[in-house]
């Protein structure tokens, strides 16, 4: 049986975006052998083969919620259910890697807070081509705002989000513990929801992030190329890297789909 793996991650680069700055200082094999060539007192640098030693980077100024990262409870709030919520380091492994589902919202206007009727209605469609959501599948919102916007100065603040109450549906009915969109949220963009909030609207104020103050649940965000994977029929990697206490981390998310 073939087997092929769709990256669903976008790359860390320098400073690729306003509120997650990134700094990569590139140290090439030359440069490097001569940094080297005085640490280990060589007389010049041609104890290393071509004069050259190995390349590294350099990373500062990079948030955990820089690139494609998954959120842990902790960053939604210090308790969850009554007890501390799980930093990323205490996520269990077994919730990041299992079976995956997409609900496909590519055709969402921008801005679009994606309600609770559209999503279940989603999940019926599936139902009715021979899929139904099972408790701990990995549900991805499909909105393509990532793979047509991540470069544009606006990408930030004009994707489509998940409601409240549509998470709370994932979760509550469908017993959903990970969630993923392909967006640089996983609510409708800040500006928007400090205008509704300022307005007297805080139940769209980050709603499905403090809803992770009361039902344990974890998301990914900044997913890529979903629009090259099925609805359902394969598995779904978002390990993320081991960073003890920290709110969230970075993850290479990939499909893997058993042809």
């Amino acid at each position: 049986m073939a087997r092929k793996i769709v990256d669903l991650s976008i790359p860390l680069q320098n400073a690729p975006m306003e509120n997650n700055p990134t700094v990569i200082r590139y140290v090439n094999h030359t440069e490097l052998g001569r940094s080297r060539t005085k640490a280990y007192k060589f007389p010049d640098t041609s104890y290393f083969p071509d004069h050259m030693h190995c390349a590294t980077e350099d990373i500062s100024s990079i948030a955990t919620h820089s690139g494609t990262h998954l959120d842990s409870p902790y960053h939604y709030g210090p308790e969850c259910e009554g007890k501390p919520s799980k930093t990323i380091d205490l996520v269990p492994l077994e919730w990041c890697f299992g079976d995956g589902v997409v609900l496909d919202f590519h055709d969402a206007e921008r801005g679009h807070n994606i309600t609770v009727d559209e999503v279940k209605a989603k999940v019926a469609a599936l139902e009715g081509k021979g899929y139904k959501i099972k408790p701990m599948d990995i549900v991805l919102i499909r909105t393509d705002h990532t793979t047509k916007y991540l470069y544009t100065p606006d990408f930030e603040q004009t994707h489509p989000g998940v409601s409240v109450d549509a998470t709370a549906y994932l979760c509550e009915e469908l017993g959903i513990k990970v969630m993923g969109i392909d967006a640089w949220g996983f609510d409708i963009p800040t500006s928007k929801m400090v205008k509704l909030r300022l307005e007297g609207n805080s139940k769209d104020f980050f709603g499905s992030h403090f809803y992770g103050r009361s039902k344990e649940y974890i998301h990914a965000e900044k997913l890529t190329n979903l629009d090259k994977i099925p609805e359902f029929g394969f598995t779904v990697s978002m390990l993320p890297i081991k960073l003890e206490r920290c709110s969230g981390g970075w993850i290479r998310a990939a499909a893997i789909i058993e042809e």
